[in-house]
């Protein structure tokens, strides 16, 4: 798997979280923890802006629920964030989407299932295809 730069935050640190961090390390990716932890709207904001200036390629983010800090960080804009809860969501949301920044929850999320999430999100390639369609989000 190619190394990635990626930002990363969670509103909590909990085994999950810190589980996720180690698993990008490990797998040799660039991780810059930007909220580890903070309210849930910052850590979506300050993920997104890290994607959306460049600093970091894609994103990484953790609530309770996933969705606060997918709502979040779609706020940014040329953030395209996806709750994802398995790793078939998350090729998805790359190859049609190609979403940049990912959201996982923290409540329903096992370690091995997040492991399958983040391979998925970081080995899969936007469609081509889809430039156009994407480009009508704004």
């Amino acid at each position: 798997m190619p190394e990635v730069r990626l930002a990363f935050g969670t509103d909590e640190q909990t085994p999950l979280s810190k589980a996720v961090a180690a698993y990008l390390a490990e797998a040799g990716h660039t991780v810059e923890c930007l909220a580890d932890p903070a309210p849930w709207p910052e850590v979506g904001r300050v993920v997104g802006e890290a994607v959306a200036d460049g600093r970091a390629e894609r994103g990484v983010v953790c609530c309770w629920t996933g969705t606060g800090v997918s709502i979040a960080a779609n706020k940014v804009p040329g953030v395209r964030a996806a709750l994802c809860g398995d790793a078939e969501t998350a090729r998805g949301a790359r190859r049609w989407n190609d979403a940049n920044v990912l959201a996982l929850s923290l409540r329903l999320t096992s370690e091995q299932v997040a492991a399958e999430i983040l391979d998925a999100f970081l080995t899969t390639e936007p469609d081509p295809g889809e430039a156009g369609t994407i480009a009508r989000i704004g």
